[in-house]
């Protein structure tokens, strides 16, 4: 290593260091041409990939390398969790300027670790470039359920709900991008937003419980928004929704940022994206065993947003029954 800029071998044997770990299931790791795992017997294999890339899914002005490897790790675990699944393993892929340090690139797997050993994930491979142009992050989860829930197996006559709350991750991008922060709010609710948007908690319990307590029929992770997740779920299964935006729950938090903001709370529950809660699908008569259940079991609330309907695409209503215009979700590429 010379001075604070390592080179490759010395970044794969940081990185050997910071992740050496043997796990159930682990038969190699970092150090070989592959990882070499074994699945469990019963279970389906689930792989999902997620590209991160400096400012269009983080901004280094206020995002840590910890904050950045943290949030790498629980997006993809996000989505093993919106299966229903464990995560496992995970290889992850780390490109950044020539300029960057060895603490940095040690911080930012410190980070992405933090989140892993929480959900007993174990890194067990990846690969190291130099970027031209800002921080990448490319991240492989594989994890496996006994019966994954799927996006394309929601019903007519099927609830809407989600789990906990809506449009929180969004508060703390709005928050994080001022100069300054607003004016007459707390750090508390200041706090809880901006945490939402750095450091989010993938629903891992709440999916496997889910789709463990039977009625659930279909099941996705809200990563885009609202508003882009629920048309993809409906567009797989064949069918339309109705949602009734005065039920999109919204935590206090929000309303206070929003207030402060002069922003409507229910475009960012809708369109903000990056919530990472879980949209569920369930037959009418599971919900109330469902939402008991979950609160029972996690102390996650389930909270019932409208209904599946035959035909295609979405009907946002307000509480009398009137169509209303919502905020469109995060779009990835825009023309």
């Amino acid at each position: 290593m010379t001075g604070d800029r390592p080179g490759e071998d010395d970044l794969v044997r940081l990185i050997r260091m910071l992740v050496r770990r043997r796990a159930p299931g682990l038969l190699a790791g970092v150090g070989d041409d592959c990882a070499v795992l074994e699945t469990r017997a019963g279970a389906s294999l689930l792989a999902t990939t997620d590209l991160l890339v400096e400012d269009v899914h983080f901004r280094r002005r206020w995002a840590e390398p910890a904050d950045i490897g943290a949030k790498a790790l629980a997006v993809n675990i996000s989505d093993i969790a919106a299966m229903g699944g464990t995560p496992r393993w995970v290889l992850v892929g780390l490109g950044c300027p020539e300029s960057t340090g060895s603490d940095e690139i040690e911080a930012f797997y410190e980070g992405a670790l933090g989140v892993a050993d929480a959900y007993g994930v174990v890194i067990v491979g990846g690969d190291t470039s130099s970027s031209p142009a800002g921080w990448l992050v490319s991240i492989t989860l594989l994890g496996d359920a006994v019966s994954p829930v799927l996006r394309s197996t929601a019903r007519a006559g099927d609830l809407i709900a989600v789990t906990g709350t809506l449009g929180q991750a969004a508060a703390g991008l709005a928050v994080l991008e001022r100069e300054t922060a607003p004016h007459g709010i707390d750090a508390s609710p200041l706090g809880d937003v901006t945490a939402a948007h750095l450091r989010p908690r993938p629903r891992v319990d709440e999916g496997r419980w889910l789709a463990a307590a039977g009625g659930v029929t279909a099941m996705m992770d809200l990563s885009d928004g609202l508003a882009t997740d629920l048309a993809r779920l409906i567009s797989e299964s064949g069918v339309g929704a109705r949602v009734d935006v005065e039920h999109l729950p919204i935590a206090r938090a929000t309303r206070i940022v929003a207030e402060a903001l002069d922003v409507d709370p229910v475009d960012w529950a809708t369109g903000g994206g990056e919530d990472y809660e879980l949209l569920v699908v369930c037959e009418p008569m599971a919900l109330s065993r469902l939402r008991a259940g979950l609160a029972d079991a996690t102390g996650t609330t389930l909270s019932a947003v409208g209904e599946i309907t035959a035909g295609s695409g979405v009907r946002w209503l307000d509480g009398r029954g009137r169509s209303v215009a919502v905020a469109p979700g995060f779009e990835h590429f825009r023309g």
